[in-house]
């Protein structure tokens, strides 16, 4: 579950809605979306913090993703977990049973959990609001909140703080129906890097006895 959650919030990352709601927020959208659509590559390092609706737990974990085109690269050392995308097979591997799992990307199942799909997720389907500024890690944010027109979705809002000077996203939350939260916290962004084609295919020679399960 929070695998699919994280997934659901990488795509709430960077991209832009036109659902006409706010002019304001559509503006800075606009923007976010010019800028990151620029970059041959991206890579973030962020920490993925989930928190219950008592306010009792707190998990926080770390990881990162690399964006090229259709292709991703996903890795989360404390879930156990790395997928491989190149837009046409995906590899989910999971490390504590040393096997992979291999399949055909299917665009229309998967289109809200590959986070290649950042800069085109919101072209329909929300509606969102500017809400305004505040300081996030010591920077000056604009804090949008977007909103699911399908009310069968598991969230009802997500919130984007989005840097104001560099049109990049600091911080999303997503607020779930049961009351849990759900925060990714961007710790570091590069772009525009040398990453080749074989970087998002899964090697199995670069994992000694690997279990492959192919479903294809």
């Amino acid at each position: 579950m929070r695998t699919i959650f994280l997934f659901s919030i990488l795509t709430l990352v960077t991209g832009t809605i036109f659902a006409q709601q706010d002019a304001k927020a559509k503006e800075i959208l606009d923007k976010l979306s010019q800028t990151n659509k620029g970059y041959k590559t991206i890579q973030i390092d962020f920490s993925f913090t989930l928190e219950n609706k008592s306010g009792s737990v707190t998990e926080t974990n770390e990881g990162s993703v690399a964006l090229k085109g259709k292709s991703y690269r996903l890795h989360m050392p404390a879930m156990g977990m790395e997928v491989f995308s190149d837009g046409a097979v995906t590899w989910s591997y999971l490390t504590q049973s040393n096997e992979v799992n291999i399949s055909t990307v299917d665009p229309e199942s998967e289109a809200s959990l590959n986070p290649a799909n950042i800069f085109t997720i919101y072209e329909k389907g929300f509606k969102y609001t500017y809400v305004g500024e505040e300081s996030v890690g010591g920077k000056v944010a604009e804090v949008i909140d977007l909103f699911p027109v399908d009310k069968a979705k598991e969230f009802t809002k997500v919130r984007l703080s989005v840097d104001k000077s560099k049109s990049q996203i600091i911080m999303a939350k997503t607020f779930n129906k049961d009351g849990n939260t759900y925060t990714l916290a961007m710790k570091s962004m590069k772009t525009d890097q040398n990453l080749t084609p074989d970087y998002f295919r899964f090697d199995p020679a670069k994992y000694p006895k690997v279990e492959i399960n192919d479903m294809r």
